[in-house]
């Protein structure tokens, strides 16, 4: 097993262990803020040794503030106690001080402790959840891709994991303080007074009333605001990186405009959600001013039969309105980190591209590479590696609704160049796209040497493909690794070949530190033309069984294009080539030409067949018909 398969299988162990696991493919979405908070948690078991030790940390916490409080009554009894003398008095108070010294010193040491530990673990956390979210995209189909841009995917990174960084840190820490102090609070009212914690308890249900319906409009104010940070980050991301476009075609003020509606929405979403969030602060200090007042007045007047229990009391009710007060004050980054969670956990729950092929490639007897095809007695069919593709009545429709390809039949033999042309849009990258398995067809069939590549494994039928894209897109690391990419086990040495075939060696060779060079920025120290010539580097060091070449030469200059082909015909022996190109003197040499139009093919046979027909093909080439 590869070590992909490794992690997405822990991975998928971890997502299991939580409640709202439904099994593979299942949406998953968060049906309630505790339901998200309860998963959350479960991230909590690859660190329950320190979590534990800081529950524990927590309770000795909460215990020894208690327990100091409680001290009071009996430093006020001892002030009460008519039949003792001064002496005895002094060291009895003194004993008692030094014991509530003590508690309070024990309370900063616990303190310590578990903000360490809570800290480890909510660094554990995130970086399964990090971890767990990357997992999750690789697996994520293309067309999840073409529907997200990039800055609304790194939203996912930055602020949905800043806001669970804020709780995890913080909010998670001073909620369950809270919680288990509150309870040893409310247990020591009632043993000093019940008719007193009476008072506590219509306080309580006061303060959960207006949490309650708080809560219910904050938390839809921070969903909606954790989205318009995401629709910002993509306006932001897709407008720098058409800066250029953007000034060429002056569109600065209409670019400002639309910024301006994105950002509009944010403010107003995150103004809504922190007014509600911030208003329950001012409340809950207020209602615990009344309720101060109103314990005291009741005491005074009879309800407690001694100074020190009323003292006590007023220390735990102190106490109490603090504990609720650090709850509300947490609320907004609780209801924040809760919507960043649900949108996080909504992306994981995306159902991720099915593979299941059981044609694997191998080693035949002979030591050439061949597909294992399994029978139904178990065993494998051994079927050599050729490269024919064959396509059998093809359609498909990215949305479902029109189709950009229609009845698409046709065939690559071993060894064969086949070339497609048309206009823009007629479906010729598409049919590439098809064939890497990107998009899964609407009908027909796409067999690789009589194996119909839905059956095939997806990792080994692209591992057989080499594709150089119109689009390059180049990593930051240096040439070397950027050609090495194309397969992960090559030498230097054959990474240099691969350059050379690719005609990249000269260039590459008088950069500054050579094939060492640091390409960043998609290799925005390169021109346009040397980004594409490694990117062809990248796929001949593949040693592919079929090249697919999408407008490979489209930034290269007519010379550096001739040099190309003449050093890529080695490259091309024995493997079949797919093309697709404009410019038509590129696929003069294909053994077969297949002309598209709004996603059929209208025309097919060599260039010279093609010529004497005098149809689009021809029209194409004579420049009687201007290809957009």
């Amino acid at each position: 097993m590869n070590k992909t398969a490794v992690s997405s299988e822990r991975r998928m162990k971890r997502i299991k262990k939580t409640p709202l696991f439904k099994g593979k493919g299942a949406s998953n979405k968060p049906a309630s803020p505790i339901k998200t908070l309860m998963r959350l948690f479960s991230y909590y078991g690859s660190c329950r040794a320190p979590f534990i030790a800081a529950v524990i940390a927590i309770l000795l916490y909460s215990a020894s503030t208690i327990a100091a409080s409680y001290m009071m009554r009996p430093l006020v009894a001892v002030l009460e106690e008519a039949n003792i003398t001064k002496e005895a008095a002094h060291a009895k108070y003194l004993a008692l001080l030094i014991g509530m010294a003590g508690l309070y010193v024990l309370g900063v040491i616990t303190n310590y402790i578990l903000n360490y530990l809570m800290l480890k673990c909510a660094a554990t956390v995130l970086c399964d959840l990090r971890k767990d979210m990357f997992e999750r995209m690789q697996e994520l189909p293309i067309g999840y891709f073409d529907t997200h841009t990039h800055g609304e995917l790194m939203s996912y990174y930055t602020n949905d994991t800043d806001a669970l960084r804020e709780l995890m840190h913080h909010s998670i820490t001073q909620l369950i303080i809270s919680v288990t102090s509150l309870v040893g609070v409310v247990a020591m009212m009632l043993i000093l007074s019940v008719r007193l914690f009476l008072i506590v308890a219509v306080m309580g249900v006061i303060v959960f009333l207006t949490v309650k319906y708080i809560g219910k409009r904050s938390s839809k104010n921070f969903a909606r605001q954790q989205k318009a940070v995401a629709a910002v980050n993509g306006y932001i991301e897709e407008l720098i990186e058409g800066q250029k476009v953007v000034k060429a075609f002056n569109h600065e003020e209409a670019a400002v405009r639309g910024f301006d509606e994105r950002n509009g929405e944010l403010c107003s979403a995150a103004t809504r959600a922190s007014t509600y969030a911030n208003i329950v602060g001012p409340i809950m200090n207020n209602l615990s001013h009344i309720f101060y007042s109103i314990t005291t007045t009741l005491g005074v007047v009879g309800l407690v039969s001694t100074g020190s229990v009323l003292i006590a009391f007023l220390q735990y009710i102190r106490q109490f309105a603090d504990r609720m007060s650090q709850i509300s004050q947490q609320f907004n980054f609780v209801l924040l980190a809760l919507a960043g969670a649900e949108r996080i956990f909504a992306l994981m729950d995306t159902p991720a591209d099915i593979d299941d092929g059981d044609v694997t490639i191998g080693t035949g007897a002979n030591g050439e590479s061949c597909w294992r095809v399994p029978r139904e007695d178990g065993g494998f069919d051994e079927v050599p590696v050729k490269g024919m593709i064959e396509l059998h009545g093809v359609s498909f429709s990215y949305d479902g609704k029109v189709d950009v390809l229609k009845d698409i039949s046709l065939y690559a033999k071993t060894a064969q160049k086949i070339a497609f042309v048309g206009s823009t849009g007629a479906g010729k990258t598409t049919i590439t796209n098809l064939i890497n398995r990107f998009y899964d067809i609407s009908e027909g069939e796409i067999t690789f040497d009589g194996i119909d590549i839905r059956r095939i494994r997806k990792a080994d039928l692209r591992g057989t493909l080499g594709i150089v894209l119109q689009d390059t897109h180049l990593f930051t690391g240096t040439v070397m690794e950027n050609i090495r990419y194309g397969r992960a086990d090559a030498t230097d040495e054959e990474c240099i070949e691969a350059a050379k075939i690719a005609n990249a060696h000269y260039f590459i060779s008088h950069l500054p530190e050579g094939y060492d060079t640091m390409l960043v920025s998609d290799g925005a120290n390169l021109s346009q033309g040397q980004r594409q010539l490694i990117s062809i580097a990248r796929a001949a060091v593949s040693d592919p069984v079929v090249l697919i070449l999408d407008e490979a030469t489209s930034s290269i200059d007519t010379r550096t294009e001739l040099l190309i082909e003449r050093g890529m015909d080695s490259l091309m022996q024995n493997r079949t080539v797919l093309v697709i190109a404009h410019r038509l003197s590129t696929v003069r040499n294909a053994d077969a030409i297949m002309v598209l139009e709004h996603g059929r093919i209208i025309e097919r046979g060599d260039h010279h067949e093609l010529l004497k027909k005098k149809g689009r093909y021809y029209e194409l080439y004579t420049g009687m018909f201007e290809m957009s």
